[in-house]
């Protein structure tokens, strides 16, 4: 048996300017700031170490006011503007005409993952959809990873599994789960230092068929 977990945002599809809109909606709704750039918000998302409340609202924590106002926002926004990057759903057909088994694991809370794919016409080729609401923590602890795989009943002396994802999060979560990871650079971050990078979600078919 084959594994792929994918991340979602950055990887799968763009949706930073949907992430964008809703963060900057709780800005000037609960603290009239100024509206953030896409490009700061997707960097600060990818830092490995950050302290997001503090960079988005000028808190030390997320505000229970602001997390609320942001998923009901985003709830409705998260399907306005997303998109699969070129050639992502060719490949998750590929993969699964090919036997592999496919999964999902997000940082964003599971309802807006399963929410977005859906639209996106591609969450029914996933086993797993699995987002940080479902375990203690979040990547790059390897606890998603690891409830995929006991889906799966995986066997590491027999099966193969692979975490495709673009930033460093993902990359460790893999290493903590004792599995392959690929770096894809289409999405939110253009550059890596990996073993194992891609420039195309077509490559991945090389490395695992």
């Amino acid at each position: 048996m084959k594994v792929v977990i994918f991340d979602m945002d950055g990887t799968l599809l763009d949706s930073k300017k949907d992430i964008t809109i809703s963060i900057n909606y709780v800005r000037k709704s609960n603290y009239n700031l100024a509206p953030l750039s896409e490009d700061f918000i997707v960097e600060a998302i990818n830092k490995e170490v950050r302290n997001l409340p503090e960079l988005f609202y000028n808190t030390q924590i997320y505000m229970p006011s602001d997390r609320d106002l942001f998923e009901e926002h985003y709830e409705k926004q998260c399907i306005v503007n997303p998109y699969l990057y070129d050639g992502i759903q060719e490949t998750l057909q590929e993969l699964v005409a090919c036997g592999i088994k496919i999964s999902v694991a997000t940082n964003a809370p599971t309802k807006f993952a399963q929410r977005m794919l859906s639209y996106l016409e591609v969450s029914h080729l996933f086993d797993m959809i699995i987002g940080a609401d479902k375990v203690k923590a979040s990547k790059p602890d390897p606890q998603m990873l690891e409830e995929i795989l006991k889906h799966y009943n995986f066997d590491k002396s027999s099966h193969k599994a692979w975490m495709v994802g673009d930033n460093s999060k993902d990359i460790l979560s893999a290493k903590n789960a004792g599995i392959n990871s690929i770096f894809a650079t289409w999405g939110f971050t253009p550059h890596a230092i990996h073993d194992i990078v891609i420039s195309e979600p077509k490559d991945i078919l090389d490395i695992v068929l």
